[in-house]
């Protein structure tokens, strides 16, 4: 594609939704081999499924190149902690959104790393290396004989019997190299492009402060590039315009060995270079992740920087990103913990997630969709959604029991937490419920922590009001529709509508008449409880 159109492409899709498909499985690989040891939190599998993370990623993703989004997927599942040379980073990301012409250059740059062999680079400092059998001394002999009788032969014409056998010989070590030649005819090439584009950004002095070390470590990979630029031709030379040079060359390697000592060379020295390979991934990555956030930026209506505090989540007009026309919401937590009431579909499960996910945003991208967000350093666990787990027979109820007892470990573990809820043990009968409910919840709520739980168990609004301030979302019922506002409401739901939706949907007039009856005698017992 030519660079002018190229170009426009750049300038038409800054700010937009990626086309592309997302390869997962690639994507995440960076981030599964990485230790993070550093990190002060890193987001659970069980936590990114509660808040549709892949759904989020494929939002938030706007990256120019692989090695950008691998790097940009480890970003977001890891709270750093501390918000590292962040008035630099912003400098950069308000460059990037003002400066088009530097932006488009540097998109240039990297839009030659957007192919899917680039998902493999970081394999080069993260996994292991292929390493060479102990009788590879043989494959040696053989090349130094092939040489050596190939220039005999102008002096004892026999010498190429000597030749002719040994290329016989070399042909099944040839091949059986080519299983360990192709796992990394797409890692290596892309790593000589990743390198080459790391040393043009460098020039750049905006970029220098990412790493101001980075000189070395490009020159450093410059050493071996010659010997690495055979991988380069060797995944080039696949076109069949190009096969009779392909099949001169395939003899000469054949004949010589070449390709087996090349590799198991090139492998050797690299093996030793993986600081300054992940040196270079990670400058290349954070420079397209912040381009990333700038066009993030750039599509948003509304957003804001956080404010990072120690003792309170505020979040004016906040919405959740993927929904379309989403209504925002104002919320305020201080001393006490947030218990939601509402019916189904009314915007309760949503908003716990709206948070959960502005506060992952904020404290990794230091972008939240809000127009003003404050909240501390957080570590975020979740219990939303749950399944039973059918190949370790475990059911729903057992599952939820092991998801909330990880949560109470943490609860006092002297680290601020935000604890997002879903319907607390709804898999358990109503008394045993709202008496293990009242208790987790207590206990969760202490120590500083920040919980967001919905609930239709009416009976815990009462139990927690010490602990929790209450809020609900309501519907309206008309004749024949439910109407939601998805408005967030101080205090507990009051009016109840299950029944009146059963019989807008035309159940059975019996049906209806019985459930009022009964709910009518299950509200005079509790009455009568109460006043006795």
């Amino acid at each position: 594609m030519r660079k002018k159109k190229k170009t426009e492409i750049l300038k038409e899709s800054f700010g937009a939704l990626k086309n592309d498909p997302f390869y997962f499985d690639s994507i995440k690989s960076y981030f599964k081999n990485k230790s993070n040891g550093e990190s002060f939190h890193i987001l659970s599998d069980k936590t990114c499924n509660d808040l549709d993370f892949e759904e989020l990623f494929m939002f938030l993703d706007r990256t120019n190149s692989k090695v950008g989004q691998q790097y940009l997927y480890n970003k977001l599942r890891n709270i750093p902690a501390q918000s590292e040379a962040l008035e630099f980073k912003e400098h950069l990301i308000q460059k990037l959104l003002q400066d088009e012409r530097f932006r488009l250059n540097t998109q240039l740059q990297l839009d030659a790393l957007n192919k899917t062999e680039a998902y493999y680079i970081a394999s080069l400092f993260q996994g292991e290396y292929e390493q060479a059998p102990r009788w590879f001394f043989i494959v040696r002999l053989l090349s130094f004989t092939s040489l050596l009788s190939l220039l005999m032969i102008p002096f004892n014409a026999k010498m190429f019997f000597v030749f002719f056998g040994a290329f016989i010989v070399n042909i099944v070590f040839h091949y059986w190299n080519k299983r360990n030649l192709y796992k990394y005819l797409g890692s290596i090439p892309q790593l000589l492009k990743l390198n080459n584009i790391a040393a043009k950004l460098f020039k750049e002095e905006e970029f220098k402060p990412i790493d101001p070390d980075l000189k070395s470590s490009i020159q450093v990979l410059k050493q071996v590039r010659n010997r690495m630029s055979f991988f380069r031709l060797e995944a080039n030379l696949q076109s069949e315009f190009e096969a009779v040079f392909w099949g001169i060359l395939e003899l000469i390697k054949i004949a010589f060995l070449l390709e087996p000592l090349l590799l198991f060379g090139i492998l050797k020295r690299l093996d030793t270079k993986r600081k300054e390979i992940e040196s270079v991934y990670c400058f290349v990555g954070e420079i397209d992740a912040l381009i990333s956030i700038a066009s993030l930026r750039k599509g948003s209506n509304i957003y804001c920087i956080p404010s990072i505090n120690k003792s309170e989540i505020r979040a004016e007009k906040v919405y959740h990103p993927l929904i379309p026309n989403c209504i925002s919401n104002t919320i305020k937590v201080n001393e006490k913990s947030i218990l939601l009431t509402g019916s189904n579909m009314s915007g309760k499960t949503s908003f716990i997630r709206t948070i959960g996910l502005n506060v992952i945003c904020g404290l990794t991208l230091n972008t939240c969709f809000a127009e003003a967000m404050t909240f501390p350093r957080l570590r975020i666990y979740s219990a939303i959604r749950i399944n039973d787990d059918l190949i370790n027979d475990r059911s729903y109820y057992f599952e939820e029991v092991l998801t909330i007892k990880e949560m109470i470990d943490n609860a006092s573990s002297g680290k601020a937490n935000l604890f997002l809820l879903d319907e607390i043990f709804k898999g358990t009968n109503t008394v045993e419920r709202i008496s293990a409910g009242k208790a987790v919840l207590s206990a969760l709520s202490k120590n500083k922590n920040f919980v967001f739980v919905s609930t239709h168990d009416i009976e815990l609004t009462d139990l927690l009001t010490d602990e929790y301030e209450l809020y609900h979302f309501s519907e309206v019922v008309n004749e024949n529709k439910v109407d939601f506002d998805y408005k967030l409401k101080p205090g507990k739901l009051k009016n109840r509508n299950a029944i009146r939706i059963l019989e807008i949907n035309e159940y059975p007039g019996d049906v209806i008449d019985e459930a009022i009856a009964i709910s009518k005698e299950l509200d005079q017992l509790t009455l009568n409880k109460q006043y006795s």
